[in-house]
């Protein structure tokens, strides 16, 4: 079946993220010899650049590698809201952690809002960082019960939260829990600042630079898929999968997900604050600037990479919701991202083994990037300076809570072996020569399941839909015009090309000549 609907004329033709669009990053080399120095961290989002920053100022030779450009994946997709309140997550976690786990996860976010409100402050950063407070809602009897349950955490907490019975938008709601005091800014022009300040100090930062294996020892030394190596004291793994799993098995511990964001221009005024439902499929909410003009930031629609709908229709449900709501005039940005959610909800920071102490990884942020990649920031700092830090056993990379770990594991990888199965039988008849322009599908070549993709151009890229990470197979991402795998969330271009891992090899390609002509 062909999964492109280009039905909705109102949607942009292409996804872009606001944030990329809206400033001019500065470029930096590719590294192509090998280096020495104290920290080489791999990843340049909100972790990576944050740890750079803290690491040189405190004295070391850091050194950053980028695979593509910084700042160009999640975080450039995020949806910028600084915020504790990660949906309705504390009543959960005091159920699964217990109580004084749960509030290091609170207290470890609410440092990751201060850290950053600091900085700016501190830098006179001009990042449209304002305060806002953060609504969960509810629009049925169950999530209501379950708000409910929100804010008695909170009380047991001591979270700062008021529970009331309606909220500054349109929207018939039964009730919601506010959390006082959160905030929203523009997050690439955040992290610019801190960009300039790490070369400032002396630290290396090198894009189009992809590390592929660590090799272990005293000082563990990064591969790069060129060949250039980097030796350090410590590694610090901030790629948004881990490049380098260890014995961390983080494919069986993580899935990922990709959720949806538009940008609007709407004909009602958008109230102040930060606002998400309870319910599934989420419905996010904050206002935006651009050029002095207000506009909506709609985001949700998650769902498990390569398991969504046409993934186009993600956006017109977005639409909806915002019509509905706030009566849209037009959309002028659309994009989408993805991210990673470990077993226990929890995020991944720290060693990645007690018997490899200086290689640490930071993943898994469930979404939340912005406070948990600051937090993992300020984690890691101290284990590397050789600091104590009381949410070291709460992050610790090598645990395992039994009663959320086991439950999920097992649906988890439950999951992973259906679609290995369904994507083997899954066979189509469709002829590519019948594709129109900017349309992919799945196709046969002599019985065997292969991609195609028509470009604007006419010409036909086949690929096979194989993944090369553990061999699931990849379903067409009309949104996105990539092939994603439903197994653990690799993602390729329509050529073939690694966008995201854990696949490190791209697709194998065919000629299209040598099979139809």
């Amino acid at each position: 079946m062909i999964n492109q609907d280009k039905t909705n004329k109102s949607l942009p033709d292409v996804s872009e993220s606001y944030w990329l669009n809206s400033v001019s990053m500065r470029s930096f080399p590719k590294l192509n010899k090998d280096i020495n120095v104290d920290v080489v961290i791999v990843g340049g989002g909100i972790t990576g650049v944050t740890t750079a920053y803290l690491l040189a100022k405190s004295g070391l030779k850091i050194a950053l590698l980028e695979s593509d450009k910084l700042l160009n994946g999640t975080t450039g997709h995020t949806t910028a809201k600084i915020t504790a309140q990660h949906g309705l997550i504390y009543h959960q976690l005091i159920k699964d952690i217990g109580i004084e786990q749960a509030m290091l996860y609170y207290q470890a976010n609410f440092e990751a809002l201060n850290f950053i409100r600091e900085t700016i402050a501190h830098f006179e950063i001009d990042c449209e960082y304002s305060q806002q407070d953060a609504w969960v809602y509810a629009v049925t009897k169950k999530d209501q019960e379950k708000v409910e349950q929100e804010a008695k955490a909170y009380n047991q907490l001591g979270i700062k939260g008021t529970l009331v019975d309606s909220i500054p938008l349109d929207l018939a709601v039964n009730n919601a829990l506010i959390m006082k005091d959160q905030a929203q800014f523009h997050p690439l022009k955040y992290l610019e600042q801190l960009v300039e300040q790490v070369t400032e100090m002396g630290g290396k930062i090198f894009e189009e630079t992809t590390a592929v294996d660590i090799k272990k020892g005293q000082q563990p030394v990064v591969l790069t898929r060129d060949q250039a190596k980097v030796t350090a004291n410590h590694v610090i793994v901030c790629s948004h999968f881990p490049f380098y799993e260890g014995l961390g098995l983080y494919s069986a511990k993580m899935y990922a997900e990709r959720s949806y964001a538009i940008v609007a221009k709407v004909n009602k005024q958008i109230p102040a604050g930060l606002f998400i439902s309870a319910a599934n499929p989420t419905r996010s909410l904050r206002k935006i600037a651009i050029n002095g003009e207000e506009m909506a930031l709609i985001v949700g629609e998650n769902h498990k990479t390569g398991q969504g709908i046409d993934t186009i229709k993600h956006y017109h449900a977005l639409e909806s919701f915002g019509q509905t709501i706030l009566g849209i005039d037009s959309i002028k940005y659309r994009w989408s991202a993805q991210d990673l959610t470990t077993l226990d909800q929890i995020p991944y920071i720290g060693r990645i083994t007690s018997g490899n102490p200086n290689v640490l990884i930071a993943t898994g942020y469930r979404k939340w990037g912005i406070t948990n990649g600051t937090a993992a920031t300020l984690l890691i700092t101290d284990l590397v300076n050789g600091k104590k830090n009381k949410y070291e056993e709460l992050f610790k990379p090598a645990r395992f809570n039994p009663i959320p770990s086991l439950k999920n594991l097992v649906v988890q990888n439950a999951n992973v072996v259906e679609h290995l199965v369904k994507g083997k039988l899954q066979l189509s008849q469709i002829d590519p020569k019948t594709l129109s322009s900017d349309q992919g599908a799945i196709i046969s070549i002599d019985g065997k399941r292969k991609g195609a993709y028509k470009d604007d151009q006419g010409k036909l890229h086949l690929i096979d839909t194989t993944c090369t990470h553990l061999g699931c197979e990849v379903e067409w991402n009309s949104g996105e015009r990539t092939w994603d795998c439903p197994c653990h969330g690799s993602r390729f271009s329509y050529t073939g090309d690694v966008v995201e891992g854990p696949a490190e090899k791209p697709l194998k390609k065919y000629d299209y000549n040598l099979h139809y002509s």
